[in-house]
């Protein structure tokens, strides 16, 4: 997608200061979207402002100052705390407005509900890794978005990773597969290296080939396009090393924990969205 979808002057609000806020302005500057003083980020105190001050943003403690200050506003506070924050800024609120949710277990209709009528609403969810620009993100659009908006929308979060557009009822399975997924993969990239510290390997060379075999597989399996089952077909060999670890894995229930895992985790989602 053209980087010319961004329009030149366009100023972007964070409402919410914290990590995942910081991340996603961090990509936009870096992949040149917006310049630093371009954007306006809100929080209550200025624990989390010194990083966006640091790259070069505007501050401010006032969060009807942002949304009176940008046309795309991205609210990245803590779920409990989101629909106060939108009744503080709903009479600050206009046509012009593009406004985006992070906020994880927040539905498009309790946006809208909270915002005034035909506000163009979209939601996001995101995953740690936007920190180092390979997030992989969702987004759905509420009722008065349009693709435009999307397109937009899109195309700024392209900065941090992959987004795709989704129907809403999927942002909560991607909170179990690739929001709590990041966790699950860290527990799997622990594991391995720790079969390598038991074999004799120590530590941190272990934990340095474990994260690269991830990452390394991780690219061969987006750029040859290929699924998981045909590149592991692949390392397999008759009567060799892999078809036995394999088999050690299959008695372990590798397969059913993680699937009972990313089940788990959207169950514990929708839950929370239900609240």
């Amino acid at each position: 997608m053209e980087a010319a979808a961004v329009p030149a002057r366009l100023r972007v609000g964070f409402v919410g200061a914290g990590r995942m806020a910081e991340a996603i302005a961090q990509g936009l500057i870096r992949a040149g979207k917006v310049e630093a003083k371009q954007v306006l980020a809100s929080a209550p105190t200025d624990r989390n402002l010194c990083h966006f001050r640091a790259l070069g943003c505007q501050t401010t403690h006032s969060n009807q100052e942002v949304l009176q200050s940008c046309s795309l506003v991205i609210f990245a506070t803590k779920p409990q705390v989101l629909p106060a924050v939108l009744k503080e800024v709903a009479p600050v609120v206009t046509a012009e407005h593009v406004l985006v949710s992070v906020a994880a277990g927040v539905s498009l209709s309790t946006l809208e509900e909270l915002l005034p009528p035909n506000t163009r609403v979209l939601r996001v969810s995101p995953n740690l890794p936007c920190i180092v620009q390979e997030g992989a993100m969702v987004m759905a659009r509420g009722h008065h978005a349009g693709s435009e908006e999307a397109k937009l929308l899109r195309n700024l979060l392209e900065a941090c990773g992959q987004c795709e557009e989704v129907p809403e009822a999927y942002v909560d399975i991607h909170t179990g597969l690739s929001g709590s997924g990041v966790a699950f993969v860290c527990t799997f990239s622990e594991a391995l290296a720790e079969g390598a510290i038991k074999m004799g390997m120590p530590s941190a060379l272990a934990h340095r080939i474990a994260a690269q075999t991830l990452l390394g597989t991780a690219k061969l399996l987006q750029q040859e396009g290929q699924h998981p089952a045909q590149l592991r077909t692949d390392v397999l060999t008759p009567a060799g090393t892999t078809i036995y670890g394999l088999h050690a894995l299959e008695q372990g229930g590798l397969r059913a924990a993680t699937m009972s895992a990313v089940e788990a985790a959207t169950c514990r989602a929708k839950e929370l969205s239900r609240k």
